[in-house]
């Protein structure tokens, strides 16, 4: 289900008691639609994640390590000025709509006493997060600045009034009594004609509401549907085509298979959106590099493609060498101010060859101009396959670096961009920042069947620290045979088979041939690996590695990793 008015309605009855009273001690948006508020309370620091984006809005208390961009935004600077260090007072929800309200007291530049609101409407792409002053109504500043051609319903810049959105009307099922309850009863016998006039509902939220009203049209059936919100769990059901979904309880009118359950729906919500939330932070932060390496892969694309053809025609070069032969051997037959001439070719049993001429050279000339151009075309051939594997080189590494992207977890991005500013490809923007150095918590970690433990590197700067720095010589490196993909270390010296099988499912997971059904992966001992000098980051040789192909499972490959 989506973030209705009743899951907010649910999680509220999670946040409210978690977070009130508590000091906002730390603001930042580490992504363009994302904001992290840090409450202390009780010696204990309670992280809420806040976003506004427009596919899958969203609000929980998040686990997650989500780094503080080293420059703020605006919006955040305001936040700071305005709300750091103040207290939550009160948590409220807009009736069964969409929109919670933060109420916080703090003290303005002069001392007084302000009451500051923090508006965040999770409204689909109409999402926002809006800074006002309870006592005049006015914004202060809001995530997402609307142009007024853009939104007439209500404007949404700094030091307008603040006004609600238009709201969907609805009953909130949540305060009805049974006499009221009775009352709507009569008016609307018909169970879906009854359901249509609640609030707050999404759609499976009505199925299932219809759902108990089909077995029992009575305020019991009603009263116990809506009960459900006030004492929620997290449910993650499976749909027919294996899509997830969550739930504050548990739905048994609606065609889903059960995944998991979470007494936490806070902890239910991190959980289910990580690995989305991962992917669409990294999409965010990486979308430079990406353009980058499009762009790159691009030009480097269009210049394999005229390379090749400059090699076609200089292997295909004898033509120019035979048409100057025939000149030589027929220079009497060739009158000057000549076009064009046919001559006997007695390479192909005296067939007829046309030859083009240049009217302003004389037939010796003309001649020695195939001759000079076989040679040149000759002598390019080595040049033209040095650019070649030159291009293909470059190219397999701007694959590497996209498959780097593919794994990447946000924090590993700036690596990436550091290495394409070591490269050339990226001018450094932030002066300032330092470069943060490769260590060993960077890494995936997973510990297999036997409990050995396996490194994965996510991107080259990574891949080249843990092949030459971090493992040992007689531990085992794994990598899928000549595709981009992850450089993996086995830690043992002594693999059984089913250690090996293993780290090879994890070596084609984190590479370019994540989908194959059928994936060859090497393996040596980390001793034979070799980088060549000048090589670009991740790219090495080895000798000596055995093989196999195997299938990446994602379920099995994940259930191994160790989480950090």
């Amino acid at each position: 289900m989506a973030f209705d008015g009743l899951f907010i309605h649910s999680l509220l009855q999670e946040l409210s008691p978690t977070l009130l009273e508590g000091r906002l001690s730390k603001i930042y948006q580490p992504f363009e639609q994302d904001l992290v508020l840090v409450f202390r309370k009780n010696r204990k620091n309670r992280q809420l994640l806040i976003s506004a984006n427009s596919q899958y809005p969203r609000i929980y208390l998040s686990e997650q390590s989500i780094s503080n961009p080293d420059k703020a935004p605006i919006f955040v600077m305001v936040l700071r000025k305005y709300l750091e260090g103040s207290i939550l007072q009160k948590i409220e929800q807009v009736g069964v709509d969409r929109i919670i309200n933060f109420y916080f007291s703090n003290r303005n530049e002069l001392g007084d006493q302000v009451q500051l609101v923090l508006s965040v409407e999770l409204m689909g792409r109409h999402s926002n997060v809006i800074l006002y002053n309870q006592e005049d109504g006015k914004i202060i500043d809001l995530l997402k600045r609307i142009n007024p051609d853009e939104n007439r319903a209500r404007l949404l810049l700094p030091k307008a009034k603040y006004e609600l959105p238009p709201l969907i009307s609805g009953i909130n099922g949540l305060e009805v009594s049974e006499e009221e309850f009775t009352k709507l009863a009569e008016q609307f016998p018909d169970p879906a004609s009854f359901v249509k006039e609640f609030g707050g509902l999404d759609r499976d939220d009505r199925q299932e509401f219809l759902g108990y009203l089909e077995d029992e049209f009575s305020y019991n059936s009603f009263a116990t549907f809506f009960e459900q919100f006030n004492k929620p769990r997290a449910f993650v059901l499976l749909t027919k085509d294996h899509k997830r979904k969550i739930f504050p309880y548990l739905p048994y009118h609606l065609d889903l298979q059960r995944e998991s359950s979470d007494p936490s729906l806070s902890h239910g919500l991190d959980e289910f959106y990580q690995y989305r939330a991962t992917r669409d932070w990294v999409k965010q932060k990486a979308a430079k590099v990406e353009r980058v390496v499009k762009n790159e892969q691009k030009k480097l694309s269009k210049k394999l493609l005229k390379l090749q053809k400059q090699l076609d025609q200089a292997e295909n070069s004898e033509e120019y060498r035979i048409k100057g032969e025939l000149l030589n051997v027929n220079l009497g037959q060739i009158k000057p101010g000549m076009t064009q001439v046919e001559l006997p070719n007695y390479y192909e049993n005296n067939k007829l060859l046309k030859i083009k001429l240049d009217a302003a050279l004389s037939p010796a000339r003309n001649a020695q101009k195939y001759f000079t151009k076989y040679k040149k075309l000759r002598d390019s051939i080595k040049h033209v396959n040095e650019q070649i594997k030159l291009t293909q080189e470059n190219l397999a590494y701007f694959d590497s670096v996209k498959t780097a992207i593919d794994n990447a977890d946000p924090e590993d991005i700036d690596q990436i961009n550091d290495e394409l500013v070591n490269q050339g490809y990226l001018r450094q923007q932030t002066k300032n920042r330092r470069k943060r150095k490769v260590n060993e918590h960077d890494l995936n970690e997973f510990e297999l069947s036997s409990g050995v433990k396996v490194w994965v590197g996510k991107n080259n700067y990574q891949n080249d620290w843990l092949t030459f720095r971090k493992a040992n010589k007689n531990d085992y490196w794994f990598h899928v045979k000549n595709i981009p993909g992850s450089h993996v270390i086995l830690r043992t010296d002594q693999p059984s088979d089913e250690d090996i099988r293993e780290t090879a499912e994890i070596a084609a997971y984190f590479s370019k041939g994540r989908a194959s059904s059928h994936v060859q992966v090497d393996y040596v001992q980390a001793k034979r690996v070799k980088k060549p000098n000048g090589a670009k980051p991740g790219f090495v040789i080895y000798t000596g590695q055995n093989s196999l192909e195997v299938t990446p499972d994602e379920d099995r490959v994940l259930s191994k990793r160790i989480n950090k």
